[in-house]
């Protein structure tokens, strides 16, 4: 399939080649991108919370009250966790929540969140992605009609566009190499740069022959 590519300004550049497989699905599995998605939220979640079990408790080692004749429970512990300041019962403790998914399903998902964007008519090729000034991107930006994108240049950003990119508000720029599932769906827009699709054919193709 062929993808219109356009300037920064919105002049015409001609067209890029883009592959069927990896931008033209027709059917969009909601199914893989959830798995996608979860898959890399476990990733990122840090799994640092913890709670004390009474062996972590230090409370004193003394007998409550005599074990019999208060009419009550016969405790020998106060760090059991029923009582206030004692231990926590299987309470969490620090691990890891990352959990397995086969490469696979991981490079199809990558097919089909970038299919449902160019199903959904949400997907901008951009000849090259250069500017010096927040003012002129953000300007240029709006004439394009985009306001909430995520943004991916080749293996390297331009240093200027970067930098002029990264105050405003629901634009996101990432190299070749971020290029991600969840990022790709959590904007409205993904725009790429005529050296990103080109990477992004490479690297199927290189995917599917190995």
């Amino acid at each position: 399939m062929k993808l219109p590519v356009i300037k920064l300004d919105a002049a015409k550049a001609g067209e890029i080649e883009a592959s069927d497989a990896v931008f033209g699905i027709e059917e969009i599995r909601s199914d893989i991108l959830q798995r996608m998605v979860r898959y890399q939220l476990s990733k990122r979640q840090a799994g640092t919370h913890s709670t004390q079990n009474r062996d972590d408790v230090s409370v004193t080692t003394k007998k409550l009250y005599r074990q019999k004749g208060t009419g009550g429970a016969r405790h020998g512990s106060r760090n059991a966790p029923i009582f206030v300041g004692g231990g926590v019962a299987h309470g969490p403790h620090p691990h890891s929540h990352a959990h397995d998914l086969p490469k696979k399903v991981r490079a199809l998902a990558m097919k089909h969140a970038l299919s449902s964007k160019a199903k959904d008519g949400s997907l901008v090729v951009l000849d090259a992605l250069t500017g010096d000034k927040t003012k002129d991107l953000v300007a240029q930006l709006k004439t394009l009609g985009i306001s909430n994108a995520l943004v991916i240049g080749g293996a390297e950003l331009d240093e200027k566009f970067a930098k002029a990119a990264r105050n405003i508000p629901n634009i996101d720029v990432l190299p070749l190499a971020g290029l991600n599932v969840y990022d790709v769906l959590r904007r409205k827009t993904l725009v790429l740069s005529r050296e990103a699709v080109e990477g992004v054919n490479a690297r199927f193709a290189t995917a599917e022959k190995a």
